[in-house]
């Protein structure tokens, strides 16, 4: 087993030398310029919206149905969310860029609330109904009948079945095998045997389990980690305003370059800021849509809403949280510590060797259900490609194959991957939504116009029999009415 590792470890070293710079010279301008096409043609829906997110949001937990409510969709997206990428991905943006690079993770996430809320808006547009009554959709839905590019659609699966059903995953082993061997001493094997075990109870239950299950574990610990969070805060409140000063001030420290095709355009800061909030919030990315195509909304905007407002919480909230308590503490810069490690040291350092073992206890939390969560976005896009039962028992035994090899493998070279796959499934997304973008211009219109009037939005498709035309399909729009 040692030996099939080690030779598939370099076979993936090899694909991230060749290709993740030139790729992500690439895809940081996209990124950026997509969102600021959104966030212009919507007329900074991300700002304001934010509080018609919040609402929705609350009465989405109130829905009922065969599929996911509004509420468990946004619960599974943010299972995939939050966990190491607040975490690890924010101390190694540190370690790396230096404290502005949490500036640019704080500018990818604003700018990218506008694409977060028209990727998960085109989901729902194009949503459809499987045989077993659930609700299934996602870039490779809209790729496929909005842009009659089926062979794009079957590339975009692709990707996303390698980011999140494999990279991601793996990262999320390799950070809680990280953190428990730090607070407990931990054997790396025993670790990925255990969590392919817990892994495979859960995507054998089917993707309503998953909803299920992060629906009650995500808002409780994400309450324990904010709750220490603010008590850390609160016992250093003095500290607060000269470290956010030194984000800002450290954010336009053009000295380090990141070098590259671009490289005299993006400092470490910018780069290593953009890679990590990407990971993090994965606004664009074309990740949340998966998820937010289970939700059976009555309009396509309320589920958009709702996804975008989970890009907010998870980066402006919880990732600044833990930067800022990074930043307070004695030491943060460097190679020689990064990712959840460099965590556990600040929480140690501000409040004693209890901080090292609370975060090993909730990152098995995050990490958790954010391989769960993940897995429900690659079965969606497995199912897309290839909807036969040997074809999802066989994805399901590589997805716990990447598990164990994220646990017992160096923590650089999966990232490396992760970043490497990430980049080329956000690519491919991106370009879709921009030329869908009348579509998402008149879903928000239509909802804009029905809260104006006073009335609960629902998404009516005769009123709208242009986008037949576009590939909608008219019956899943015509059962909400």
């Amino acid at each position: 087993m040692d030996g099939i590792v080690a030779t598939f470890e370099n076979c993936l070293k090899w694909i991230v030398d060749n290709v993740d710079g030139p790729l992500w010279d690439i895809t940081v301008i996209t990124l950026l310029g997509t969102g600021l096409f959104f966030t212009i043609s919507t007329g900074l829906v991300q700002l304001r919206l934010l509080p018609q997110s919040m609402r929705e949001m609350w009465f989405g937990r109130a829905t009922s149905g065969d599929s996911l409510t509004p509420f468990q969709a946004f619960a599974t997206g943010l299972a995939s969310r939050v966990g190491v990428g607040n975490i690890g991905g924010v101390a190694t943006a540190i370690a790396l860029g230096g404290p502005g690079a949490v500036f640019w993770m704080w500018v990818t996430a604003l700018i990218g609330m506008s694409s977060a809320f028209a990727e998960s808006s085109l989901a729902q547009v194009y949503k459809i109904r499987d045989p077993n009554g659930m609700f299934r959709g996602g870039p490779a839905y809209y790729i496929s009948k909005g842009l009659k590019a089926p062979w794009l659609a079957v590339a975009f699966a692709i990707t996303l079945i390698f980011t999140f059903g494999f990279a991601f995953n793996a990262v999320q082993a390799n950070s809680i095998m990280e953190a428990t061997r730090n607070a407990w001493k931990w054997n790396a094997d025993y670790v990925g045997i255990g969590l392919v075990v817990l892994t495979a109870a859960i995507i054998f239950g089917g993707v309503k389990r998953i909803g299920k299950v992060s629906s009650r574990v995500v808002p409780t610990m994400a309450l324990f980690y904010l709750i220490m969070a603010v008590i850390i805060l609160g016992m250093n409140i003095e500290k607060v305003p000269a470290v956010l000063a030194n984000i800002i001030r450290s954010a336009f420290d053009f000295s380090a370059m990141a070098g590259g095709m671009f490289g005299a355009l993006f400092s470490k800061a910018m780069l290593m800021g953009i890679k990590r909030g990407l990971f993090s919030n994965e606004a664009g990315m074309g990740s949340a849509p998966n998820s937010a195509a289970t939700s059976d909304a009555k309009h396509p905007a309320s589920q958009g809403l709702i996804q975008m407002l989970g890009v907010f919480v998870d980066t402006i909230v919880v990732c600044t949280c833990t930067a800022v308590i990074i930043l307070m503490s004695n030491d943060y810069g460097g190679e020689h510590l990064r990712g959840v490690s460099l965590t556990q040291k600040a929480l140690e350092f501000h409040v004693g060797e209890f901080g090292l073992h609370f975060l090993a206890f909730i990152l098995l939390l995050f990490c958790y259900t954010s391989i769960i969560g993940n897995y429900a976005y690659a079965e969606s896009n497995i199912r897309y490609i290839r909807n036969k039962p040997w074809v999802v028992l066989v994805f399901r035994l590589v997805v716990l194959f990447f598990v164990y090899f994220g646990a017992v493998r160096d923590g650089g070279i999966v990232w490396a991957f992760a970043d490497t796959v990430m980049a080329s499934m956000a690519m491919i997304n991106l370009v879709a939504i921009v030329l869908l973008a009348p579509i998402v211009w008149l879903v928000l219109k239509d909802y804009q116009q029905q809260v104006k009037a006073g009335k609960e939005p629902i998404f009516n498709i005769e009123n709208h029999p242009e986008l037949l035309k576009r590939g909608v399909d008219a019956e899943v729009w015509r059962k909400l009415d």
